[in-house]
């Protein structure tokens, strides 16, 4: 694992990533990533083009700030979705960044609770054979966090009920990467049900793709499909 610093320092150049591929707006969203001990998380209310690797706050994976303030700079609140963060971080060991963005298409699939089906081969790129949409739940609450981490089991993204989408991954670039992905899903899928339900490819269909990303093309995590 990188020392603390170069995570710092790759953790705001993602977020300023983030932002300029459209997929997050204003303060929103939030990132984070594993750290001995615990996580670095963004903080609250502060705009990545603002954000310095010293703004962001390290906690255990129970909230607990893992650092004094540094003389003479104040302490950052850690993002509203700390939670979120460290109970996916806690449920998933292999999980080194979380990131979590309001990306438009998304979102509007979100605010309908529509899960992504296989419409299309791309969408094993979250590690099954859909992505799950997680029901709603007030933001920064255990709620909230359950219903992700239950849509994630065997995934590397989800959807957020009236909310935003979750991607995952072993990097703050992969985790990136898979969200600009479930975007671009969720864009295509919200196109085509304009000329109606799509039709979806089988579960064998689904898992011959998966079998391709795991040996060929991709190099997607096994995840385990229901």
């Amino acid at each position: 694992m990188p020392d603390q610093q170069d995570l710092r320092e790759q953790l705001v150049a993602c977020a300023r990533r983030m932002q300029a591929s459209g997929i997050n707006q204003g303060t929103s969203g939030n990132l984070s990533v594993r750290i001995p001990g615990g996580m670095l998380i963004t903080p609250s209310s502060l705009p990545y083009e603002q954000m310095q690797p010293g703004d962001l706050v390290a906690l255990d994976l129970s909230g607990k700030p893992l650092l004094s303030p540094e003389p003479g700079r104040p302490q950052r609140r850690p993002s509203s979705e700390w939670r979120l963060h460290a109970d996916v971080l806690a449920s998933r060991p292999e999980v080194q960044a979380v990131l979590h963005c309001h990306s438009i298409h998304a979102t509007a699939l979100a605010c309908h609770g529509r899960d992504i089906p296989p419409f299309h081969y791309m969408t094993a790129v979250a590690g099954g054979y859909d992505i799950r949409c997680a029901p709603y739940a007030t933001f920064g609450t255990q709620a909230l966090s359950d219903g992700v981490v239950a849509a994630l089991e065997g995934r590397l993204a989800c959807l957020m009920a009236q909310h935003g989408q979750v991607a995952v991954g072993p990097t703050l670039d992969r985790a990136l990467a898979l969200a600009v992905e479930v975007e671009t899903l969720a864009r295509i899928y919200l196109q085509a049900l304009a000329l109606g339900e799509p039709p979806l490819l089988s579960s064998e269909q689904m898992e011959q793709v998966r079998h391709q990303f795991r040996t060929v093309l991709y190099g997607v995590a096994s995840a385990a499909a229901s």
